[in-house]
């Protein structure tokens, strides 16, 4: 944890350090130096300041925010899956380039941790148990209803944190009809010893390595994740895989056709049997462009592409870009056919 994760300030509710979940997290990190706040979300140090650019990652090793998560929803999604949970955290130690956290939080998004564990799982289970059985399949899941678990963090490294993820995974082993899902781009094997019975899919995000190693700052290498996937299988998760962000770039497709090659020579024939893989072009955007120039400019040549791009506003009213209309079907089309063409087992949940 030391590489990813190197606390030197909390800054906390006073009512979060009062909980038990609080409690066991400031226990973890003795040395902090704690700093009172009224909200986790207005922190003007950390969020709103442009002069934390040069800070990015230096913010992201360093500082944790310690919350109380006020609202609780389960919002309908219906793709990656049939609802979004009340996130436990959010924010990352990590710091992909094309992420869209960082939009929302101003110029820095260290990880902030919830501590009213017991509401939201309280909440989860009241919310599962409203749905009865799954009445028919969908593209995302066949029987069981999905809730994304990890919508703004990555549950991998939240996990290093708190209690919090392994909670929602001995939550969901339990509930009827249901199961947790999360992307990561960190392989955490403490995680294997949790238990799942199926009942958690964890996607692991992969790229082809010459992007990560531009984008995927701070992540676990993708032949890394890519070994960890049987070994999660038969810890008993459901793994699937994320192309996501797909960048289309000179010898793009050569690259994906290598990186196809790879994840199937790196798996055994239980994981291929249940494995399903959903494909996310690049949506970038400008606000973070701006800011990425100022701490990893290179990223940029990578994903700010106007002659490939169109602008769209979004619903908040910022500008994000995306491949041209017309070409981006024909983009993925390309990647579809070589999926099938390397690896023909491997199940297209869906692709965008």
């Amino acid at each position: 944890m030391s590489q990813l994760l190197d606390i030197r300030r909390i800054y906390v509710e006073p009512a979060a350090a009062g909980m038990p979940r609080g409690k066991e997290i400031l226990a973890r990190f003795p040395a902090a130096q704690l700093v009172e706040v009224e909200s986790h979300q207005r922190i003007p140090e950390l969020y709103g300041d442009e002069t934390n650019v040069n800070r990015w990652v230096r913010i992201k090793r360093e500082a944790l925010v310690l919350g109380v998560k006020k609202t609780l929803a389960a919002r309908p999604n219906g793709r990656s899956a049939d609802f979004i949970a009340p996130s436990t955290a959010n924010g990352c130690a990590m710091a992909c380039a094309y992420c869209y956290v960082p939009r929302h939080k101003g110029y820095s998004n260290p990880i902030t941790v919830f501590a009213n564990i017991e509401r939201i799982t309280g909440y989860v289970s009241k919310h599962v148990h409203r749905q009865g059985i799954k009445p028919a399949p969908n593209e995302c899941d066949p029987a069981a209803w999905v809730y994304d678990i990890g919508e703004n963090s990555d549950c991998s490294v939240d996990a290093l944190i708190s209690e919090n993820v392994h909670d929602l995974v001995d939550l969901f082993r339990w509930l009827p009809h249901a199961k947790a899902s999360f992307a990561t781009k960190y392989v955490n094997r403490e995680l294997l010893g949790w238990d799942p019975q199926g009942r958690t899919r964890i996607r692991f995000s992969l790229m082809p390595s010459a992007d990560a190693k531009v984008l995927d700052i701070r992540t676990s290498p993708v032949a890394e994740r890519i070994a960890a996937i049987d070994d999660f299988v038969e810890a008993g998760y459901e793994v699937h895989v994320n192309f996501s962000p797909v960048v289309v770039r000179d010898g793009w497709l050569d690259d994906w056709a290598a990186l196809l090659d790879q994840l199937d020579a790196g798996i055994g024939p239980a994981a291929k049997a249940q494995l399903a893989a959903e494909v996310i072009f690049l949506t970038h955007n400008r606000e973070l462009h701006e800011v990425n120039l100022g701490w990893h400019p290179k990223a940029e040549e990578l994903i700010w592409r106007p002659e490939l791009q169109q602008p769209k506003r979004s619903q908040n009213g910022s500008w994000n870009v995306r491949y041209r209309t017309g070409e981006k079907g024909r983009y993925v089309s390309a990647l579809l056919d070589l999926i099938a063409a390397r690896t023909p087992y491997l199940r297209v949940r869906y692709a965008f």
